[in-house]
């Protein structure tokens, strides 16, 4: 189940034939390359050889499921994009996944276009500007262009929605903004998709900038980056 159109290579693991024939149909239909894993092993061996763009991950896979995936996948530094699919609609599998470092997630029965354009935007954020704007704030530096983060001068790895999370933040320094519009400014979502997200992610950057770093949390609000 292997092509490469010019989108780019999305590795689809998914244990379900019939899920993941549909979501193969959708993304060829956009002009994504799509290659099949049925289990973690095999996932993790082909984010390796393949190099996707992408990677629409289940969580329930037999053996090792996609949440160790996930976690060898950054323990290796590999930081592609990675898009979790759920049965379980829950917030322990959303919170626990995004704190392993994935991009977004999305919750069985979902729509094949819904994926689709979850991918895509996921992909258009990696992207990034083709300027090498720096931004500053606190100990942090962030580069547009090359998408990186420095913090005391350290490189700190970060994945897709992180960067853009804090990019949005320090780009408007000492603008407050809300979870709700935190979510539609880096997600695109509307708020009834859960605002918990945002707030995993601020601890998440936290955690990786260390005591410099210069997310503030404005109580009852939502969060701000101090100005330099």
């Amino acid at each position: 189940m292997t092509a490469d159109p010019g989108r780019g290579l999305v590795l689809v693991v998914e244990d379900d034939p019939a899920i993941a024939d549909l979501v193969t149909l959708y993304l060829r239909r956009d002009g994504f390359g799509v290659h099949v894993e049925t289990d973690g092993l095999a996932a993790i061996a082909a984010t390796q050889r393949l190099k996707p763009v992408a990677v629409v991950l289940d969580i329930g896979l037999p053996g090792v499921d996609g949440i160790e995936v996930c976690r060898r996948m950054r323990a290796a530094d590999d930081w592609t994009p990675v898009l979790f699919v759920t049965a379980r609609d829950d917030e322990v599998d959303r919170v626990l996944g995004l704190e392993l470092g994935a991009d977004d997630y999305i919750t069985k029965p979902f729509s094949p276009r819904e994926l689709v354009t979850r991918v895509r935007t996921v992909l258009r954020r990696a992207s990034g500007p083709v300027v090498g704007e720096v931004l500053r704030a606190g100990g942090t530096r962030l580069d547009l262009g090359q998408r990186r983060v420095w913090t005391d001068d350290v490189e700190v790895p970060v994945t897709t929605t992180e960067f853009d999370l804090l990019a949005h933040l320090m780009r408007r320094p000492g603008q407050v903004f809300d979870r709700a519009q935190l979510l539609s400014a880096v997600w695109g979502y509307t708020a009834a998709a859960g605002t918990r997200t945002v707030d995993v992610h601020i601890a998440q950057l936290r955690a990786k900038l260390g005591p410099t770093n210069p997310i503030r949390t404005v109580r009852g609000i939502g969060y701000a980056a101090d100005p330099t």
